[in-house]
């Protein structure tokens, strides 16, 4: 069957381009979140006037981008009805009390008290406006927890009993929440969110140093960036190492893919590069370090990892796809940690905020916790293929009944030139945004003016100036 005419690969196509959207927007607004209860917390604890101007500039962009992610979270929600019906009625017994628990314990929290932490701050007292920051930001972890702890149980499904109709239901809720992947898929999902604001935040500050607006703005974000990006992104390459044994474990034949191993092989070399091909059954070119694979993966330099043959084709994910995904994940993650270093390095040296190739260095990395959080996303999506709950339910059986390959094709273009104006117009929102910076005290709101003209730092300063 033609591609353009087959309804389970358009159908896989759309959820992936609609996802793709989506995923980015919360990821954002999670490390995001955080970033602005650390700007409140430290204005009021030092009433530094330029605290309140990043905390301003950086909730607007927040807004912005939290609007975006609901708005394109409900078009998935739709696909499950539409075009896969099948999965929807199978798993609903187990997937929808979780998705229905993110509502009621997370959204529900974060839309109470957004209200406030976005228009709140000439309303409230200081405490309750940041109380309110505080909350939205635990939220959005709470969200992350439900939606990972979800799509986790379809990685590595447990705690459920298969019904004599095909349907699925569960009979331990605590085995189906705190599936074998779920620790490490959260703590590697939340420190991609950090991540990912830290060099956006980072790229941004350097930006204004290279223009020399904001200075005394954009030092603190690039100083906050560099710590995120010094302390985090090695957490990140251990937490990814645990994530990578632990599906290792649980999903062989994901991992093979990865690391393009096609034999069965003990001491497994590691493939840096290369190109799989899936008709002759070999890694083509490849460039290679002797026994590093099994060392990684097994822990022992001689441990065997099973190749792509011990499975029937139709039991193979997309190979290409999900190794050279994989690639790009961990070698953005190696260039943040290097960034991070140097950066840091920088700063104890006094040079962090004056190195102009460091400033093109750090607005180059800005998208790059993006195009990581989204190859991440594809080896874990692609790499679950042919299954939507893995060894379970197979993706093509998931598919609704019926439905025609135009159908799916005529929505999908419907939803590429939507998404394109709606999120283009947003995405360039939030750059006019940056490109007008961080607003001095003539946007600060009365209520917060005498804090601020009583503190140690003069009221009249402008942007960019040192304080007396």
């Amino acid at each position: 069957m033609e591609l353009w005419s087959d309804p389970v690969i358009l159908a896989r196509i759309q959820f992936a381009f609609t996802i793709s959207f989506h995923i980015v927007f919360p990821a954002f607004t999670i490390g995001l979140a955080s970033y602005l209860a650390v700007l409140e917390w430290r204005w009021l604890r030092t009433d530094n006037s330029v605290y309140l101007d990043l905390y301003r500039f950086w909730v607007r962009i927040f807004a912005v981008a939290f609007g975006m992610g609901v708005v394109s979270g409900v078009v998935m929600s739709y696909q499950f009805g539409t075009n896969w019906s099948v999965f929807s009625d199978q798993v609903a017994n187990v997937i929808g009390p979780l998705l229905g628990l993110e509502v009621l314990t997370a959204f529900f929290l974060e839309a109470s008290f957004l209200g406030i932490m976005l228009f709140g701050m000439n309303r409230v007292s200081r405490g309750m406006h940041f109380a309110a920051t505080c909350i939205v930001a635990v939220g959005t972890l709470i969200s992350a927890f439900w939606i990972l702890s979800a799509n986790s149980w379809m990685q590595t499904p447990q705690g459920f009993d298969l019904l004599a109709d095909g349907r699925l239901i569960a009979n331990d809720w605590l085995a189906v929440i705190f599936n074998p992947s779920f620790p490490y898929r959260l703590a590697h999902m939340v420190a991609a969110a950090y991540l990912t604001t830290a060099f956006v935040v980072g790229g941004v500050a350097a930006w204004y140093l290279w223009r020399k607006c904001h200075v005394e703005h954009a030092r603190i974000m690039l100083a906050n960036a560099t710590l995120m990006a010094v302390l985090v992104a090695p957490m990140q390459l251990f937490i990814g190492d645990l994530h990578g044994l632990n599906t290792f474990a649980h999903q062989p034949a994901k991992v093979a893919a990865m690391e393009g191993i096609w034999d069965d092989e003990q001491g497994a070399a590691l493939r840096l590069f290369g190109w799989p091909d899936a008709k002759t059954e070999t890694t083509r070119y490849a460039v290679e370090i002797p026994r590093l694979a099994s060392l990684i993966l097994t822990h022992d330099a001689n441990g065997e990892i099973r190749g792509l043959k011990s499975w029937p084709r139709n039991e193979r994910p997309p190979v290409a796809i999900v190794f050279w995904s994989f690639r790009i994940m961990v070698g953005i993650g190696m260039l943040m940690i290097v960034l991070g270093v140097i950066s840091a390095w920088s700063y104890m040296r006094g040079r962090l905020y004056t190195r102009r190739w460091l400033q093109l260095v750090w607005m180059g990395m800005m998208p790059s916790g993006f195009v990581a959080l989204l190859a991440g996303w594809f080896v874990t999506e692609i790499g679950r293929q042919p299954y939507t709950v893995y060894a379970v339910l197979r993706t093509a059986d998931s598919i609704s009944p019926a439905i025609l390959g135009t159908q799916v094709l005529w929505s999908l273009l419907a939803f590429v030139l939507m998404y394109s104006f709606v999120f283009g117009a947003g995405s360039y929102y939030i750059l006019r945004l940056i490109g007008k910076g961080p607003v001095g005290l003539q946007g600060t709101p009365k209520y917060y003016q005498h804090s601020i003209k009583s503190s140690r730092f003069p009221a009249n300063s402008k942007p960019g100036e040192p304080h007396a």
